[in-house]
């Protein structure tokens, strides 16, 4: 893989994922409509799909935001604090986002323990659940990485 993209992923990964996730459903979806129509049968699997790539897409839009600073936040308040206030406010705002984001990886790894243990499969597929239990702690680990990406920034521009 050149580098140019390589670069590009590693700037881009969480959009080139929502894109993917994005096509998949919308093909799934119009697939599924189009037999319907055509025959008055349905995928039954189409909404599990649906559903399962919606988390990941929730999660991986969640850290992207994080990346580019699109969540909302008190900017206004924020820019005009001291900057002795403004390093506070970032150190304790990192340490909820970890707090909740960290939490939340480790109960969705512990349902995924449990679903494996049990051997939890799917309604409509068959597939082993936890896969699509994964979108929590991946999701998570993945905005803790991105809002601290962001706050190493934000510490930055403004010293």
């Amino acid at each position: 893989m050149p580098r140019a993209w390589i670069l590009w992923l590693r700037d881009h990964f969480e959009e080139a994922v929502c894109a993917l996730l994005l096509l998949v459903m919308a093909l799934v979806a119009f697939v599924n409509v189009g037999i319907r129509y055509g025959t008055n049968y349905s995928f039954a699997f189409v909404e599990e799909v649906e559903v399962s790539a919606l988390v990941y897409l929730t999660v991986f839009g969640g850290a992207a935001a994080f990346r580019k600073g699109l969540h909302l936040g008190l900017h206004f308040v924020f820019v005009r604090l001291p900057l002795s206030l403004r390093r506070a406010v970032l150190l304790l705002s990192m340490s909820l986002i970890v707090f909740v984001f960290g939490t939340l990886a480790y109960y969705g790894i512990v349902q995924m323990r449990d679903e494996m243990a049990l051997s939890t499969l799917s309604e409509a597929l068959q597939v082993p659940q936890w896969a699509y239990t994964l979108a929590v702690p991946l999701g998570s680990l993945l905005i803790i990485l991105r809002a601290f990406e962001r706050t190493r920034v934000l510490w930055h521009e403004h010293e």
